[in-house]
């Protein structure tokens, strides 16, 4: 059996994968995916915990976590093809170094 425990485990275990991948990624592609990875861990957990209390609060805001995710990923897919276009790598220490 599946208890609210094990779904909290498995969201923990997933924000920290994202955190650690946050931290310690020089790509910023990897960078959207550790933040995505954070995100999803949000997602089940209150989904989980809406599922345990029987209420739709948590779901909702899942919904609403989902549709902030995505079109963040489009923007900043966007201005990461623009970055990649203009100085051919998508590394972060190049962004530390801007000129104006």
């Amino acid at each position: 059996m599946i208890t609210l425990t094990h779904y909290l485990v498995l969201s923990a275990i997933l924000f920290s994968i994202g955190l650690v991948g946050v931290i310690r990624r020089k790509n910023l592609l990897l960078l959207f995916f550790s933040t995505e990875i954070m995100l999803n861990a949000v997602n089940i957990g209150f989904a989980a915990i809406s599922k345990f209390y029987g209420d739709l609060t948590g779901q909702m805001f899942s919904f609403f976590i989902i549709a902030v995710a995505a079109s963040e990923v489009a923007v900043g897919l966007g201005l990461l093809v623009l970055w990649y276009k203009r100085n051919g790598t998508i590394d972060l220490e190049s962004m530390q170094e801007m000129k104006g």
